[in-house]
């Protein structure tokens, strides 16, 4: 199977869970963390999603499975035990052409969830093609610690360097080489151990004068 990577954009989309167990509950936060509109169908469910519900972060019916509430929904994952049901959500969706996954079912998918490292907007994803997690998490935990936190700060400073010279009269080819130069040097260095004052020293000799570390992450 060659998959096609994509990163999708789920924010105010609708979304079920069906399953509410821990493996169901891990699904709906980072559906939530990408702003997605939660649905979850469980007999059973969770602490953490009982009190998701309480709060309104999540609709929570405490019941089973029916086809209809597939209705209108973007996505489904189903994140059950019970292989009949993971069976009936697959088919039920590709007859709805509704995006589907079937937690550890990659037969029954059609999209899988590749492992995933964040540094708040800076995201990895490593896939093996739904033949092997536990490599998958061996790489993540690998790339884990190739790229700290640091990574998260340098992507905010890129991100706001960008806007500002976007925001001037310059072509955005003319912008490569500056980015190319600021990557090239030790700046994820001089974040990682805080060192501002040669940040801004490097920021001045690179993009001249009205680059501060400080004011761009804001």
């Amino acid at each position: 199977m060659k998959y096609y990577p994509v990163h999708l954009d789920i924010n105010n989309r609708n979304a079920l869970v069906v399953g509410g167990g821990g493996v169901g509950t891990r699904k709906v936060r980072t559906l939530l963390d990408c702003g997605a509109r939660v649905t979850v169908v469980s007999l059973e469910s969770s602490r953490q999603l009982r009190d998701l519900a309480a709060s309104g972060e999540i609709v929570l019916q405490e019941r089973s499975y029916q086809s209809d509430d597939l209705s209108g929904m973007f996505l489904v994952i189903g994140a059950t035990n019970d292989e009949k049901l993971n069976r009936q959500i697959s088919s039920d969706a590709e007859r709805l052409n509704t995006l589907c996954n079937i937690a550890d079912r990659p037969e029954v998918c059609n999209f899988i969830l590749p492992s995933i490292v964040h540094r708040d907007d800076l995201v990895i994803a490593i896939s093996t093609s739904g033949k092997s997690p536990a490599l998958a998490k061996k790489l993540r935990k690998a790339l884990e610690n190739q790229f700290g936190e640091e990574y998260g700060t340098l992507l905010r400073l890129m991100g706001a360097i960008r806007k500002k010279l976007l925001g001037q009269a310059h072509e955005p080819e003319a912008h490569k080489p500056l980015f190319e130069q600021l990557l090239n040097s030790d700046l994820i260095g001089l974040i990682q151990k805080a060192e501002i004052d040669k940040i801004d020293s490097l920021l001045l000799e690179v993009l001249g004068e009205g680059y501060i570390f400080n004011d761009l992450m804001r």
